[in-house]
């Protein structure tokens, strides 16, 4: 797909679902992508299990992703052993022994028998690229976006089969990518501290494949929805509303 294609569905998924952030791009590669800048920040000292990333944890990147394009490598990732590990950069084996997995797994958080069943990308990637999905010149895997509860109405309506998950809120990003499916999570508490993310945010994820598909059933979804509220609106007036 030609970079106007992804720019067009940009713009129109924008309009039809009124996001607030634009929606993100997300691109796993062996290659570094041509042109594009690694993401620019410091490493912190290191925790005394030697952890320490360009930013506390991965989801981190989505929201820098909203206004510019850059790619990271797995040591950007490396604060955060749960991210590394559904994103692909490191296996179960090499993060179980983590003081963060620790400390989840301390606090009730997780447990365990939880832990294998978390779904993660495949393949390790060299570079993830993010950036707005109006920028890309590529074709992405995964399109994330910030979505409020109306939104995801909007989007369950119009995508039945829309899977719902909760923590860890970053396991969205390969099940899109590797299950081929639409996933909304309610967030995680983790996830919802350090990004800062209000209370009335959720996130999706959409296999980049299935975008334009997705967009042509909003717009059906909405022309449907703007006939039932102008009724709904008219019936209120009966009562004073």
């Amino acid at each position: 797909m030609t970079a106007s294609n992804w720019k067009s569905l940009a713009s129109e998924l924008s309009s039809v679902l009124n996001l607030q952030s634009p929606p993100v791009a997300i691109t796993f590669s062996a290659d570094s992508p041509d042109g594009v800048s690694r993401f620019d920040g410091p490493f912190p000292a290191p925790t005394a299990d030697g952890r320490t990333g360009k930013v506390p944890a991965g989801y981190v990147f989505w929201g820098e992703a909203a206004t510019k394009t850059f790619t990271t490598i797995a040591e950007d990732h490396g604060n955060c052993s749960v991210g590394s590990m559904t994103h692909g950069l490191k296996s179960l084996a090499e993060v179980a022994g983590n003081e963060d997995v620790a400390a989840l797994l301390a606090s009730g958080w997780v447990t365990m028998d939880m832990v294998p069943n978390i779904p993660f990308v495949r393949q390790k990637p060299n570079f993830i690229t993010y950036g707005p999905l109006s920028e890309t010149v590529g074709d992405p895997d995964v399109v994330f976006l910030r979505l409020n509860p109306k939104q995801v109405m909007v989007l369950h309506d119009a995508w039945p089969s829309l899977q719902f998950e909760g923590k860890p809120q970053c396991h969205i990003i390969p099940i899109a990518k590797e299950s081929d499916r639409v996933a909304v999570s309610v967030g995680c508490m983790l996830s919802r501290v350090r990004t800062g993310l209000p209370n009335g945010e959720m996130t999706c994820a959409v296999p980049a494949a299935r975008l334009g598909e997705v967009v042509d059933r909003l717009k059906e979804t909405i022309q449907a929805d703007n006939a039932v509220a102008g009724y709904a609106a008219a019936d209120a007036k009966r009562f004073g509303r």
